[in-house]
């Protein structure tokens, strides 16, 4: 019994060892690191930012647009090294990723960017990305929204979207692929930073995005 114990034990520790690990986002900014797991449902877009990630095409680039209480989005190449007050969101990759669509907009939430006009289909960005900030959604309310959207949310979901918070009203809408799992501050703080002209960070707001494991 006793040597059927010890097989057994050495078993579970190969199978703890052999068990891949989980790749994750870690994003620096001056306000703190926000570590963000991607989801695997979404592998298009999953893959496409560990790609960018891995060639450093997010380093030095700016958190550009802010909106206290709905999104801090960022992820435009243009913005590295842009001059003050210049208007920044055009610039990407020469692609647009396949919408997958599904996942809801709550607080903390990564989701991909993507033009309205002539896009049909939903496509995402190729590089530019929001996390939400969002606020408290009262039950009531998201019975309304999703009615409107042909969303039934669960007594889980409305149960989160009204103590965390989200943006709920893009559902449907936006490819959400990963969420802030540590550093939930760090959203807040830049989400509280000075803003100017079309939204811009007065003071530059840069990142560095590579992948990690956990």
């Amino acid at each position: 019994m006793y040597k059927n114990l010890l097989i057994a034990a050495a078993t579970l520790v190969l199978m703890a060892s052999c068990k891949p690990k989980q790749e994750l986002l870690l994003i620096e900014t001056d306000y703190g690191n926000m570590k963000v797991s991607l989801y695997d449902s979404t592998p298009l877009h999953r893959d496409n930012i560990k790609k960018l990630a891995n060639e450093g095409y997010y380093d030095g680039t700016l958190f550009h647009r802010v909106i206290p209480g709905f999104m801090i989005q960022g992820g435009d190449p243009d913005s590295k090294g842009a001059a003050p007050q210049q208007r920044l969101g055009g610039g990407g990759p020469d692609y647009r990723i396949d919408a997958e669509i599904g996942a809801h907009h709550y607080k903390g939430t990564l989701a991909a960017a993507r033009t309205g006009a002539g896009n049909p289909e939903k496509k995402s960005s190729g590089s530019q990305f929001y996390i939400v900030q969002g606020k408290p959604v009262d039950p009531a309310n998201l019975d309304k929204m999703g009615a409107n959207k042909g969303i039934t949310y669960t007594a889980e979901q409305k149960a989160r979207y009204a103590k965390d918070g989200g943006a709920p009203f893009l559902d449907g809408d936006y490819t959400v692929f990963g969420e802030v799992i540590e550093g939930m501050e760090v959203i807040d703080k830049i989400a509280a930073v000075q803003i100017g002209n079309a939204d811009r960070p007065v003071q530059d707001v840069t990142m560095k995005v590579k992948v990690i494991k956990q």
